[in-house]
């Protein structure tokens, strides 16, 4: 059990890296967990549930909401909730571990609310709009139209990159998780 409850937020607009980012950090032997949040979008092919995400039907989350059972959610586009489970931090401290959140830049705002000086938060910054929509495009995952919402819901977004402890510009993915590597380090006091 650990004695310092702590917890990493990395957020980004979707295509910035953070995932990949996320996935090094969590291979690099530090001692972090992947907070596992819940979602009611349907599963894409390769996701597992309890793994990649809790895939919950609407009903079923509304009455989580209901319960007072997240830490923080949100209604990300409309019918489209994410959130995370107050289990999932307990979940991970259980295990001597800090948790590391992989969360959309509200719902990392609200976790930093919630946990305050206990929480590191670091905004992933994409390059630019133009290199974000090339990431988007080359994923082949989403419709025009789907990428056109992300792009306008990333430029939201990056309004509010300042209010995060930590802005990582990921131009060069080796540099930004080394140097996300080095602020969870320092804040985890870490050699």
């Amino acid at each position: 059990m650990l004695m310092n409850k702590k917890v990493i937020i990395i957020s980004a607009p979707s295509g910035s890296g953070k995932t990949t980012i996320i996935n090094r950090l969590l291979q690099s032997g530090l001692p972090l967990a992947f907070s596992i949040s819940a979602c009611t979008r349907p599963m894409r092919e390769g996701e597992v549930n309890g793994k990649d995400y809790y895939f919950l039907s609407s009903d079923a989350f509304r009455k989580y909401i209901q319960e007072d059972a997240f830490v923080e959610w949100e209604e990300v586009y409309e019918g489209s909730f994410y959130g995370t489970l107050r289990s999932e931090p307990e979940r991970i401290w259980s295990k001597g571990l800090y948790v590391l959140f992989d969360v959309d830049v509200v719902g990392g705002m609200n976790i930093k609310k919630v946990f305050k000086d206990q929480a590191l938060s670091v905004f992933i910054m994409p390059p630019s709009i133009e290199e974000l929509r090339k990431r988007l495009e080359k994923r082949g995952t989403d419709t025009r139209e789907v990428i056109d919402k992300r792009i306008q819901k990333a430029t939201r977004e990056i309004n509010f990159s300042e209010r995060f402890d930590h802005i990582v510009v990921n131009d060069n993915l080796e540099t930004a998780i080394n140097k996300v590597a080095g602020l969870i380090k320092n804040f985890l006091e870490i050699q």
